[in-house]
């Protein structure tokens, strides 16, 4: 049984939701999210609750039970509060901007990196730290993982792209001839 899916997910003050069938519309402050469910759930709506339960006891359903329960409570976070990821970028001459909706990247290439955010995911620098935010968890995930594969940390220095949360597991240079 899932533990997660029993909890139905309460809506704060400035959410709207609307459901229409499998789909389901929020709307906040801090945006507008839509997102299209299969009808192995059933998704209801009960004054500031939403409830979700399996359409029958089959596998499939009950597995994708707390899946989809979890996705609605993303989308009012990320509505109402909105998401962020912090990336920490360290080399020698490295160096991020933001232009308009692009992120200009100097990365020790022999060229700079120009990455065009996606609508509704915006970035800022602040010293050697990038924050990606956006109002869809899946979205600003999938951006912060683009923006780190464009140097990933290496293990020798440190160097390159790396969540501030992320620890880079060191290793020994070469010792010598002795």
């Amino acid at each position: 049984m899932s533990r997660v899916g029993k909890n139905p997910v309460t809506l704060p003050e400035k959410v709207e939701v609307k459901v229409d069938g499998v789909l389901v519309s929020v709307k906040g402050p801090k945006g507008q999210l839509e997102y299209q469910f299969t009808d192995h759930v059933k998704i209801e709506l009960k004054d500031k609750d939403v409830l979700v339960t399996p359409a029958n006891e089959s596998v499939l359903s009950r597995s994708l039970w707390g899946t989809t329960r979890a996705v609605i409570n993303n989308m009012v976070v990320g509505v109402s509060v909105g998401f962020i990821k912090s990336l920490e970028f360290n080399g020698v001459g490295y160096k991020a901007a933001v232009k308009g909706t692009s992120l200009e990247l100097s990365l020790g290439f022999s060229h700079p990196i120009s990455y065009q955010l996606p609508e509704g995911i915006t970035a800022k620098v602040v010293g050697k730290v990038i924050h990606i935010s956006g109002c869809s968890k899946e979205m600003v995930g999938q951006v912060a993982a683009k923006v780190r594969s464009f140097r990933p940390p290496e293990p020798y220095k440190g160097k390159g792209i790396k969540y501030t949360t992320e620890h880079i597991i060191r290793k020994a240079g070469k010792a010598g001839a002795k």
